[in-house]
């Protein structure tokens, strides 16, 4: 049996009196990919942060690569946090640095990684996501998709054993939205762990393994894309599904 990589047990998550999310058991096993869709606000962000402890569980379990997150100090959360690539809706580049320079900021400062291996590194990843020619660029100068790209090479260049993606396409263009699907397709064929959030249903079909359907605060159905989408069980996602693919 392959032990899960991410286990969740009882996972909550409360903001004031408003319980965003109720009790969610679920795992990922390494390798897979796993898809969370979902009507907006049914915590499907929320409950992403909380893998890696961007937003803390009210209660419940984080299970990462055999630790309980929730049990460690900061220092522990944030070494394991490493190994959690996350890409967020808005990139969250630095925009006083170059393309360069942004993804080898957090090898050099965290891994220690020299200047010229970080350097070799940046270059092999910006053109597994086809950017090397914009190594010496700004953000400022870069297209919505172009900038996603990059973000998600500076999540790769700490080596993640999860990458963690929550709605990477919703804030591009439709025209961009391809390029920044094809770099993740590309990652799940190499094998990268993947938990992606996402409204791309095309994305869901092609690429997971398992999709998560999502709604008022908790996982209402768990299950292959072809069983999902062709005969979802329960009425919430067929009412969802009705709505996104008239």
């Amino acid at each position: 049996m392959t032990k899960p990589i991410i286990e969740v047990k009882d996972l909550a998550k409360n903001f004031g009196d408003n319980q965003v999310l109720k009790n969610i058991s679920e795992q990922v096993n390494p390798g897979q990919v796993i898809v969370v869709i979902g009507p907006s606000g049914g915590g499907k962000s929320t409950f992403l942060r909380c893998l890696n402890l961007l937003e803390t569980p009210t209660s419940g379990e984080v299970d990462f690569d055999g630790q309980n997150l929730t049990t460690l100090d900061t220092k522990k959360v944030n070494t394991l946090r490493e190994q959690m690539g996350m890409v967020f809706q808005n990139f969250n580049l630095f925009p006083n640095m170059t393309v360069l320079e942004n993804i080898k900021l957090a090898p050099m400062k965290v891994k220690n990684i020299s200047d010229a291996d970080a350097t070799k590194r940046a270059h092999e990843l910006l053109q597994q996501v086809n950017l090397d020619d914009h190594a010496d660029a700004f953000p400022t100068s870069l297209s919505g998709g172009q900038a996603q790209r990059v973000a998600i090479a500076r999540a790769l260049a700490m080596d993640p054993k999860v990458m963690l993606f929550d709605e990477p396409t919703s804030a591009l263009d439709p025209e961009m939205v391809g390029e920044v699907l094809n770099v993740m397709q590309d990652l799940a064929q190499q094998g990268m762990t993947m938990v992606v959030v996402t409204h791309e249903m095309g994305f869901a079909k092609s690429v997971a393994d398992r999709v998560w359907f999502m709604a008022d605060g908790y996982i209402q159905e768990n299950n292959t894309p072809e069983e999902f989408f062709s005969n979802p069980q329960t009425e919430r996602a067929q009412d969802f599904l009705s709505k996104i693919l008239m």
